[in-house]
């Protein structure tokens, strides 16, 4: 298997992870800052390897697989931590919504997949709306305080829940497109 740059670049993206763990535990005053830098870091990777990939013709089958699963580890570590130390009911209950959705999702693609039907199930406008304020509101929430007037963490935690909604109204348009398939199995 040759690792072609977009790979490369979503292979940076998990090793991001633990680094974001460290950096957003260590005891020092501008660790917010620096947590939020490796977040926006591999938030542009994920666009950047996709854009290469598509542009110069660099996918595989490989990094088709990767690159979901990098984006659900990074959001779900990110979450993980928000919730720790933001330990709110409105928080808590989006990112489980969030990741419960994840998780129902990729099972659901996986057996769609399996199933010969994998074209029912893809990305909609709304998830891509979906994904853009979930990014925004873990890049707000990691900071987790305010700047100047701006009431960055406030803003996060309705980001958040309206990310959790539009992750529900997502889970449906997957769900409604795969009902033919699952009744079919039934």
């Amino acid at each position: 298997m040759q690792l072609t740059i977009p790979t490369l670049l979503t292979l940076l993206r998990i090793v991001l992870i633990p680094v974001l763990v460290v950096v957003f535990y260590l005891p020092f005053d501008a660790s917010n800052q620096v947590t939020v830098a490796l977040f926006i870091i591999a938030a542009v990777t994920d666009w950047l390897d996709g854009w290469i990939a598509r542009r110069w013709g660099m996918t595989s089958s490989f990094g088709a697989f990767l690159d979901p699963v990098a984006d659900k580890l990074m959001v779900t570590v990110a979450l993980l931590l928000i919730v720790q130390r933001h330990p709110e009911i409105g928080i808590a209950l989006s990112a489980a919504v969030i990741i419960g959705r994840e998780i129902t999702i990729s099972a659901l693609r996986e057996w769609m997949a399996a199933l010969g039907e994998a074209g029912r199930v893809k990305v909609a406008w709304v998830g891509k709306i979906k994904t853009i304020l979930q990014m925004v509101a873990i890049g707000f929430l990691l900071y987790g305080e305010s700047l100047w007037f701006i009431p960055v963490l406030e803003i996060g935690r309705w980001l958040l829940i309206i990310a959790a909604a539009l992750t529900i109204w997502s889970m449906f348009i997957y769900l409604r497109a795969a009902w033919p398939a699952v009744r079919k199995q039934s």
